[in-house]
């Protein structure tokens, strides 16, 4: 390009020369100093020249032509290669990770105070690295990470959706349970980061990874066990006023024979295995059932010597029925007869499962009317004729079991299939009924108490005598109560 711009330059001059001379020739002619030959071979020579440059100007011209064309194909080569650069690579990456060694996966345990970490892997305790990008705030107990071939956690994933279940037996505190596993096999298991905060009972399901010995998740409860309630009943008889007469006849039809097993077998009689308790709702029957349980722990655990816990599983009839026979379910009745069936074993399975050892287990049937109908009455489905013989068949067996006792409460015991109410079954029947005016003022004495804080004002008309003021205010609802009836 220098080169064309020089010649350009002196392509100008040589034409400016020949114009000075070609004017010069001109005043020389007219003023007759010169011959006319020599200027004409001069100027032809010059025009030979211009003639040469303007040949060389065009050759250079296409010299650039073919220059700036070969740039261009120069930039799409160069924009190739950086293309092909970039596809080697990532082949090269591909290729790097298909021949990387495997990694692994751990169970994250904790942070030791020199940043590093304790994993367990294959049911090995080991102490690892974390890689820089790795937040150690981000790690969660019982959490999978993912392992280099070094063992450095590199990632951090989430907590396995697999494993085995068990179920707990108890807390032993914040941060362990005892499990029962399979064949009744016990272990004492921590508590991953999901369950610390969750507010567990004995007997959930539990995910466990036998890797780690972690439990990670609660899981949902069995279709059996969303309608029985299990608990541990913290209700005396003490809580319960106007029923004296019902409650020693339920002590000496249940407690008694619980608690002296060996003087009834000694003298050859055979104790009830349940007792029902009718009359209309709202009068105890639920309350009286509780006690029960906590009034035989308490006793079997002062002529044993030790702790005995008691359990309540309160089976809610009518949504038992009810989750299996709706009206809009009626014509699927033969489909959920065998689950009703199932239902009633998994019940009397739980029970057994927390008498054998040792502690005393009621059975409560809320509502037998609703479950348990005398079969062939058509007053409600037919499912009756699957469900009571089911009931009969498990309550038949617990014979040989000591701890399990069977009460039921009905507001119409007489809808009750006799077989249920036979000799041998639930022949004990006692008779909640409503209140009378002494046994109103029983009731409320266990709530009107004089600890209450009562307004300044009515005890300023009893001189300050919280105990009179209470006994007013129970005198007077119950004469009301009366005097509406």
């Amino acid at each position: 390009m220098a080169e064309s711009k020089r010649s350009q330059n002196r392509l100008g001059a040589l034409r400016e020369s020949v114009k000075k001379i070609t004017e010069r020739l001109s005043d020389g002619n007219m003023n007759g100093m010169k011959k006319p030959d020599e200027p004409s071979r001069e100027v032809e020579k010059l025009r030979i020249q211009i003639q040469s440059m303007e040949e060389e100007v065009r050759r250079l011209q296409h010299s650039r032509y073919q220059l700036d064309h070969a740039n261009k194909q120069n930039e799409k080569l160069a924009i190739t290669l950086q293309e092909a650069k970039a596809q080697i690579q990532a082949l090269r990456d591909e290729v790097d990770k298909l021949t990387a060694p495997p990694s692994s996966y751990g169970i994250f345990s904790s942070l030791n105070d020199d940043g590093t970490a304790n994993v367990y892997v294959s049911g090995r305790k080991m102490k690892v690295n974390l890689h820089p990008a790795i937040e150690p705030k981000a790690l969660r107990k019982g959490q999978e990470v993912v392992l280099n071939e070094a063992f450095n956690i590199i990632e951090i994933k989430g907590f396995d959706a697999q494993g085995e279940v068990v179920k707990l037996r108890d807390l032993l505190d914040d941060k362990r349970a005892l499990v029962t596993l399979h064949y009744d096999e016990e272990k004492v298991a921590e508590l991953g980061e999901p369950l610390l905060g969750e507010r567990l009972s004995v007997g959930d399901h539990l995910l466990y990874d036998t890797r780690s010995g972690y439990v990670v998740e609660k899981l949902p409860k069995s279709e059996a066990e969303e309608l029985v309630l299990e608990e541990v009943p913290d209700v005396d008889y003490e809580h319960i006023g106007g029923l004296g007469k019902e409650i020693e006849q339920v002590r000496d039809a249940v407690e008694l024979p619980f608690l002296h097993a060996n003087l009834v077998s000694e003298y050859k009689l055979s104790p009830p295995k349940g007792v029902l308790l009718y009359g209309p709702p709202g009068c105890g029957k639920t309350l009286i059932a509780k006690a029960v349980a906590n009034s035989i722990a308490k006793k079997l655990g002062h002529l044993t010597g030790k702790q005995v816990r008691s359990f309540f599983l309160h089976v809610k009839g009518p949504e038992l029925l009810n989750k299996y026979v709706g009206e809009s379910e009626r014509q699927l009745l033969n489909k959920y007869v065998g689950e009703s069936e199932r239902q009633v074993r998994e019940v009397f399975k739980k029970a057994k499962e927390r008498a054998a050892d040792g502690n005393p287990v009621i059975v409560f049937f809320d509502e037998m009317d609703a479950l348990f109908r005398t079969r062939g009455s058509g007053i409600s489905s037919d499912i009756e004729s699957t469900i009571v013989p089911q009931f009969l068949s498990e309550i038949d067996g617990v014979e040989r079991l000591r701890n399990v006792i069977v009460i039921g409460a009905s507001n119409r015991q007489d809808l009750i299939d006799p077989a249920v109410l036979r000799a041998g079954r639930l022949d004990v029947k006692i008779k909640i009924s409503r209140p009378d005016a002494h046994a109103a003022k029983e009731i409320f004495s266990k709530y009107i108490i004089q600890e209450l804080p009562f307004a300044q004002t009515e005890l300023d008309r009893h001189s300050g005598d919280a105990r009179a003021l209470a006994e007013r205010l129970i005198g007077g609802t119950v004469d009301s109560m009366n005097a509406h009836s």
